[in-house]
């Protein structure tokens, strides 16, 4: 009975672990309501933070221990800084994760010899704590990576939008800062609201917005916003002319955006193969498997 408990606990734990790595796909009705929906509010993220404290208060003696080993690297600080995720708070989930992988083998042992007398030696589950504390130490670094690269996509999507207003309304009269202030009030999302913020803080300490909107760009680690931020500081130092310049960097982030996607779906087509040979060479063992057996049992 012990074992079966053992075996549907560890069947729970690597099925939980495969989805962690590999969540599904969300559908396209509930992206597209994400991209328009308001900022969260401040009380849902009060209840975000209260809920992963607990993680936060496990893991944050280990802390020190973590940034020792050289975490957090400069590209997993620009994918917590895309995220908004907190340095602390996900070195602590690393901690704790870590420790747990640690700890799982250990106590798996134990259940193992004190329910079914079932011993192993002490090199097992030392192999096994190490090999899970690995495992477990960066498989939040996995999540995070997702997330950014999700987010730095939307981004660009949401960059490449404002462009095309920009020039629309650049083709109406306005002014370059005038035309990129319009442009952005009008997207929602993350994305938009960062746009806005560095735009705001422009207009607030009356600098320049070029190198905001680069300061901007190098903290999230999207190089399109970084050269956006370039071209603009180059028509308004230089007398450029801005309007072709920001059509022709619009082209060309459509263009980017239409091969990623067609990329992203060869790619899943590639991956549905497998499924297919798979269901293929079954039909095949049902198939071949009466016949076979009817000769083995002649012979």
């Amino acid at each position: 009975m012990i074992v079966m408990l053992l075996g549907a606990l560890f069947g729970t734990g690597a099925t939980a672990l495969v989805y962690g790595l590999r969540p599904p796909r969300p559908a396209l009705a509930d992206v597209l309501t994400a991209l328009n929906a308001p900022a969260p509010q401040a009380d849902s993220r009060l209840r975000e933070t209260d809920d992963a404290e607990w993680a936060t208060r496990l893991g944050r003696r280990a802390v020190p221990l973590v940034r020792a080993l050289g975490f957090p690297t400069d590209s997993l600080r620009a994918d917590l800084a895309v995220c908004g995720t907190d340095e602390e708070r996900h070195l602590a989930g690393k901690a704790v994760c870590a420790a747990a992988g640690l700890i799982a083998p250990w106590a798996a042992m134990l259940l193992l010899r004190l329910g079914a007398g079932i011993g192993t030696g002490w090199w097992v589950p030392l192999a096994g704590s190490l090999t899970l504390a690995v495992v477990l130490f960066f498989t939040p670094d996995l999540s995070v990576r997702q997330q950014a690269a999700r987010r730095r996509r939307e981004m660009r999507h949401t960059l490449s939008l404002v462009l095309d207003l920009t020039v629309i309304a650049l083709a109406g009269g306005a002014g370059i800062q005038q035309a990129l202030a319009q442009a952005v009030a009008a997207p929602q999302g993350w994305a938009a609201a960062r746009l806005r913020h560095a735009l705001h803080v422009a207009q607030l300490t009356r600098t320049s917005p070029w190198s905001h909107l680069e300061d901007l760009g190098r903290h999230l680690a999207v190089t399109d916003l970084t050269e956006l931020a370039s071209t603009l500081n180059l028509a308004g130092s230089e007398g450029a002319k801005i309007r072709g310049s920001l059509g022709a960097k619009a082209r060309a982030m459509r263009r980017r955006r239409i091969s990623e996607a067609d990329g992203a779906a060869q790619a899943a087509t590639e991956r549905m193969s497998l499924p297919v040979v798979g269901l293929f060479a079954a039909f095949l063992l049902l198939i071949g498997y009466p016949a076979l057996a009817h000769v083995m049992s002649i012979t």
